[in-house]
């Protein structure tokens, strides 16, 4: 197990703006105690993580990890949308800024969508004012498309699918966005529309 090391707490400090004391203020323990810490002279005990993880405004696991998520997207734009896809039970988190996400004890990784191959080709149709999309891609227990999603600059529809279920869904046109498609196999795959 990975625990949090001086040069983490300084570089977070210091990121903070805070003196040695400030911090140590902060979680009732003394500024020398703070030194020791950031000299590798001793540990944080692990019932105060979470109140130093709060006063240097990161999560438990970043300040463990050392793994610092920035949110580069503070507006909030859904283009910039992130996916991360837990490998044990399926469940999906969305993001539109990086951040540390877990499921069933795993620190998921961001997805990144590569453009659509042949064997992940989606085809779009307009029919109604409406998307038909289909996708020719197994849909067996061990291999299939897990969901499909659209985003636009300001929205985001998700359809779940399933195996044996057919892989042919209409969506509702907002306008130009991306198209995503995540293989249990193959990871994501994205096209403009």
């Amino acid at each position: 197990m990975s625990y949090v090391t001086g040069s983490t707490m300084k570089q977070l400090r210091e990121k903070r703006k805070l003196t040695q004391k400030e911090l140590a203020d902060s979680i009732a323990v003394s500024d020398k105690t703070i030194s020791k810490w950031e000299t590798g002279k001793g540990l944080p005990d692990v019932a105060i993580l979470e109140d130093l993880a709060q006063a240097l405004g990161i999560s438990v696991s970043e300040l463990l990890t050392g793994d610092l998520k920035e949110n580069e997207n503070p507006a909030g734009n859904m283009k910039k949308i992130l996916f991360y896809v837990c490998p044990v039970c399926g469940n999906i988190i969305t993001a539109v800024g990086s951040g540390t996400y877990s499921c069933c004890g795993i620190t998921l990784p961001e997805l990144e969508a590569e453009p659509c191959d042949d064997d992940h080709m989606i085809e779009v149709e307009t029919i109604d004012q409406e998307y038909y999309v289909t996708v020719k891609h197994p849909m067996e227990k061990t291999h299939y498309l897990s969901f499909l999603s659209y985003v636009t600059s300001d929205t985001m529809e998700m359809v779940k699918l399933y195996p044996e279920q057919d892989v042919s869904i209409r969506l509702r046109k907002k306008g130009h966005g991306m198209l995503y498609a995540f293989c249990n196999r193959h990871g994501m795959f994205q096209m403009r529309i």
